[in-house]
């Protein structure tokens, strides 16, 4: 049961954003943002999904971590694989020694911002990865640490069903954060 009163029927984030409409046009601008928008000038926006879904898996965010992680599976086309392994053991997922690199950011970011080192940054660099790169998941992983607190924080509940899941992960996949939340809400 939440800690507050919001509306039936609104499982994770939805509920505290119905609730609070004044909030939630800019956190869903930041998702559009950090999730969609600058997908072509860095990360593709299966990667900062993953990104999205890895910290919120390491934060114990069930709702976040599925839906986003039902939005990579759809959008790096890998049946569940991808995420479920990347969850497991980064290291040994099938995705690009940069990801990985990459990962090892987000997981310091999801501990605490001077989690991070120079070193982890200089691997990163090594394995192709930009300064826009890095600094795109420094936000992603900072950004998921926030919505994971503000979903949890609030005893919100979330669907068991993964059927749920794929259908959202594909319409956050498709039709982005500002549309599918002010869909839901109305």
């Amino acid at each position: 049961m939440a800690h507050i009163q919001l509306p039936e029927g609104l499982p994770g984030i939805l509920g505290p954003m119905a609730y609070s409409p004044q909030t939630t046009k800019p956190l869903n601008e930041l998702a559009e943002t950090l999730l969609r928008t600058n997908a072509s000038n860095s990360l593709t926006q299966g990667e900062r999904e993953l990104i999205a879904s890895y910290t919120s898996r390491r934060n114990d965010c069930f709702f976040c971590s599925t839906s986003h992680g039902a939005a990579a599976d759809y959008l790096l086309g890998r049946d569940n694989q991808v995420v479920a392994q990347t969850w497991e053991n980064p290291d040994a997922a099938p995705i690009s020694a940069k990801m990985k690199a990459l990962l090892k950011i987000a997981d310091s970011v999801q501990q605490g911002g001077k989690h991070v080192t120079p070193q982890q940054v200089d691997e990163a660099r090594q394995q192709g990865a930009t300064d826009r790169n890095i600094h795109d998941t420094v936000l992603i992983a900072a950004a998921f640490c926030m919505y994971n607190r503000y979903v949890d924080g609030l005893a919100t509940w979330a669907p068991q069903d993964p059927a749920v899941y794929a259908e959202m992960g594909e319409m956050l996949a498709t039709q982005g954060y500002v549309y599918v939340t002010e869909a839901q809400l109305t």
